[in-house]
């Protein structure tokens, strides 16, 4: 068997068939049709399993039997067996995703979301944190200490939601974070009230309209971890918490 049968085969095994299907139809291709100890001799499905896996083939409707002694057998033409794999496949992924949205259906009616994540990762937090500010409708707030957590997106996203009529307010208590701040068209730039020179964990907050929130912390290894909460009663009462402590209202 050469590499590309091989690769074939395993094509045909996740469009549905079976190992066996897939060697008898290709070496059927090969024939142009054919008896089961033709099929045996081209292949390695022993004589014995061809009939069964040829019934099979033919219930799909990926070949013909003709009721001569002994039977034989011919693929359909190559069109065919194409547009009855895909539909078969398109049948099977259109069963699982079903039962999936049933499933999640369920969930959602039983009201078990969480209302707090959890992100690792400088990359994926990047991400939610680009996510949750594009959200703000009427203010926002980021915070943070370090230069490399106020990538060029969260800038553009900040500077868009200014343009966009949403109150950006950015806090810093690092020079460099500000004066990057100071050049975003838009942004107001705030330094804490009660500024901690203590503080080396502390990563980044985002604060979204009163009810979307992220904080993170980094740790000693430089690895970032956030949690993240939206339109949920924690972010509420976490967000009113902070700001009440450090007024940047």
């Amino acid at each position: 068997m050469t590499a590309d049968e091989s690769e074939a085969i395993d094509a045909f095994e996740h469009l549905g068939l079976t190992s066996y299907e897939a060697k008898v139809f290709i070496a059927l291709q090969r024939l142009g049709s054919g008896t089961a100890r033709d099929v045996a001799r081209t292949t390695d499905v022993p004589r014995s399993q061809v009939y069964s896996v040829a019934e099979s083939l033919a219930e799909h409707g990926l070949l013909d039997v003709q009721q001569a002694s002994p039977i034989r057998y011919r693929p359909v033409d190559i069109e065919d067996a194409r547009t009855i794999l895909r539909d078969r496949f398109e049948h099977e992924q259109d069963r699982a995703f079903e039962f999936v949205d049933q499933v999640s259906e369920a969930v959602a009616d039983e009201e078990t979301q969480e209302d707090i994540w959890t992100v690792r990762g400088r990359d994926r937090i990047d991400d939610r944190t680009v996510d949750l500010l594009s959200s703000a409708d009427e203010r926002l707030v980021f915070a943070t200490r370090l230069p490399e957590l106020l990538t060029d997106a969260i800038g553009h996203v900040l500077e868009e939601r200014a343009r966009a009529g949403v109150e950006t307010i950015a806090v810093s208590r690092t020079d460099t974070v500000c004066d990057r701040f100071a050049e975003l068209e838009g942004v107001s730039v705030e330094s804490p009230t009660r500024p901690r020179t203590d503080d080396h964990r502390s990563g980044r907050i985002a604060i979204v309209d009163d009810d979307g929130i992220l904080l993170s912390v980094v740790d000693d290894g430089g690895e970032e971890t956030a949690i993240w909460s939206s339109e949920s009663l924690f972010a509420t009462v976490l967000i009113q918490l902070i700001e009440a402590n450090q007024h940047v209202r």
